[in-house]
């Protein structure tokens, strides 16, 4: 319940479904099983990527889309949670849907590091170092 944006309701959720995240090799596997990552068309040395794949828990894919919504409803606090310049990057250059769905995949990923390494999500630079 460290991560911004996540609560009770989708911290239970994510560990009834994915417990420790020793299945998942990285954060992307766990994305992807979510259903947030895009799908790859791959031609002649070539990748382009497409919408994503909505294949996997849609239960929980839509808790996660649903709290980056609430992140991404609160621009003055981006700054507070670390994810200040990487997402006004991201609205800068997606519409609002397509960016709700880039830090929902950017939460998942956070939520398997949380889970599998055993760590806190620090907010603030303070606390990171001090937990070093």
């Amino acid at each position: 319940m460290t991560i911004p944006g996540i609560g009770p309701l989708i911290s239970t959720a994510i560990v009834a479904a994915i417990g420790k995240g020793e299945v998942f090799d990285r954060g992307r596997d766990s994305a992807a099983w979510v259903g947030l990552v895009p799908r790859q068309f791959s031609t002649g040395g070539r990748t382009i990527l497409g919408r994503i794949s909505k294949r996997g828990n849609s239960y929980l894919r839509m808790l996660l889309v649903q709290a980056a919504n609430v992140i991404l409803m609160r621009p003055h606090r981006w700054d507070a949670l670390r994810l200040g310049p990487w997402l006004r990057a991201v609205v800068a250059r997606m519409p609002h849907n397509k960016a709700a769905v880039a830090l929902a995949n950017k939460l998942a990923r956070i939520a398997w590091s949380v889970l599998r390494h055993g760590s806190k999500y620090a907010i603030h630079r303070d606390e990171a170092l001090g937990a070093i």
